[in-house]
């Protein structure tokens, strides 16, 4: 499913206040709706959590580190994730999988359970709101013309080709493509992922876009520096 249907399916689900218990995957990642997220997984609980995913053709919840690590101990997620589907798997010869999952819908976290090797919790749909609202529109199209500026930017600060396809009309469509495509930290994406509202979103990532296009900015205006600031023993950017 492309991010346009998943963004028309949240409006659906909206309606939907259903609970399920999920398997949870802790990690170091915010995981959107749309957003394309491979993983290796090695551990042995991970493991029985995948095995029983796909048995059972469920998603499991991407949630993002609150305290504790991806490996070894038990960590405390924060309460808003994303639901991530299976869409391709090599289950390889010792019992490892290499997969790829998609994002699909948000949830919040109600009751966490310790039953099993892994984490899992009772959850409920939390899907975006007023993404049809004139707000919405309204901010979408002061958004657009700031991505456009950001993506040209980081093309030029990272000396790379960076394509930008058509961006959606569809405002919620389009909060999501700009929270996927941000370089900003954890905390930031997470702020916009427990964020109720479209607008809302879309206002929160139009203040990002201004914020890194200024530090863009001064990164390719002063790219020709770079080499006398090199100059140190150990070669990182500030001489020492």
């Amino acid at each position: 499913m492309n991010l346009s249907n998943r963004a028309e399916s949240e409006h659906r689900e909206g309606r939907r206040t259903s609970t399920m218990n999920m398997p949870l995957f802790p990690l170091n990642v915010v995981l959107f709706p749309g957003m394309v997220l491979p993983l290796h997984i090695f551990e042995p609980r991970y493991r029985e959590m995948v095995g029983r995913c796909l048995e059972e053709k469920i998603p499991f919840g991407v949630v993002l580190i609150h305290e504790g690590a991806e490996v070894g101990g038990p960590a405390r997620p924060y309460l808003v994730g994303t639901a991530a589907r299976i869409v391709r798997t090599e289950h390889l010869e010792d019992g490892r999988y290499n997969i790829t999952t998609v994002g699909t819908q948000r949830f919040r976290i109600l009751e966490l359970d310790h039953s099993h090797s892994y984490l899992s919790a009772k959850v409920t749909h939390f899907p975006a709101v007023n993404g049809n609202t004139r707000a919405a529109v309204e901010m979408a199209h002061r958004v657009r013309p700031k991505v456009i500026e950001y993506v040209e930017l980081l093309s030029k600060a990272s000396e790379t080709e960076l394509k930008l396809d058509r961006l959606p009309e569809d405002p919620l469509t389009l909060a999501y493509l700009v929270a996927i495509a941000l370089q900003v930290n954890n905390h930031a994406k997470q702020e916009l992922l427990e964020t109720a509202g479209v607008p809302e979103m879309l206002e929160r990532e139009r203040s990002l876009l201004t914020y890194e296009t200024l530090l863009l900015r001064h990164m390719v205006a002063t790219q020709g520096d770079l080499p006398g600031m090199s100059s140190g023993p150990t070669g990182y950017i500030f001489p020492n």
